[in-house]
């Protein structure tokens, strides 16, 4: 399978705290990979480098066969069209409606595009998420899980080739959680997308994930599949499964 992220030797600290220790790992086009481990072990950290919101102190990240480390501001944004970035709390714009939050990206990156055609990608994402009747609606008016559908819709209307979603059943009940899981799977199944998962939810990553990366103090301490690891009777993998 063709690889579509390779990173290798990534690392990155924060002042005398080392958060990413010589991370490397590839994503296969078509694989969901979950990334595990406890609250602050750099998994978020690892994301934003990824799609360079943050930038390593060391190490290669190669998107779509590109260095991204090595691209300017105008090739980086053609990149990040086909990478999608879901943020954990979704980060729509509070003074902006539905419609208005999924047009913005697209109209900072595509000056002339047609008012009627933006309409129209604007309601097929909505539409592939289940949400096309909250197009007018303000994000104060979205319960937590309609704000991950139209967080993930926003980045559908580039059609993306990779998707990163960081903890995208945080702070949401059993039932939403297990709805934005089977999202994650139907937007694979029809976009043909490429998945890092951020996730404590066992749940989510046991539905949605191909293979497991566990991190601990920046590095990864052990990968793969799910019922691999959890027969493994390590005491650190353990944990997570029971």
């Amino acid at each position: 399978m063709e690889t579509v992220i390779e990173v290798n030797h990534l690392g990155k600290s924060f002042q005398e705290n080392k958060v990413l220790n010589d991370i490397s790992f590839t994503l296969k086009r078509g694989e969901n990979i979950a990334i595990l481990g406890k609250s602050g072990v750099g998994k978020s950290v690892l994301a934003k480098c990824i799609v360079r919101l943050l930038d390593p102190d060391e190490g290669e990240i190669y998107v779509l066969g590109q260095n991204l480390l090595e691209l300017d501001v105008i090739q980086l944004d053609e990149v990040r069209k086909r990478v999608g970035y879901i943020f954990q709390g979704g980060a729509l714009y509070d003074s902006m409606n539905v419609q208005e939050n999924l047009e913005f990206q697209v109209r900072r990156t595509s000056k002339e595009i047609n008012p009627v055609d933006l309409r129209n990608m604007v309601e097929e994402a909505l539409l592939n998420v289940g949400m096309a009747e909250a197009i007018d609606k303000m994000p104060a008016e979205l319960s937590g899980g309609m704000k991950k559908r139209v967080a993930v819709a926003r980045t559908l209307i580039f059609k993306p080739e990779i998707i990163v979603y960081d903890e995208p059943t945080t702070g949401l009940d059993p039932v939403t959680s297990g709805e934005i899981s089977e999202l994650i799977l139907s937007v694979q199944e029809k976009y043909n997308t490429s998945s890092l998962i951020i996730s404590h939810d066992m749940k989510c990553v046991k539905l949605t994930a191909n293979k497991l990366k566990i991190m601990m103090n920046g590095q990864f301490y052990i990968e793969g599949k799910w019922q691999d690891l959890c027969e493994n009777n390590d005491s650190e993998v353990w944990g997570y499964f029971h």
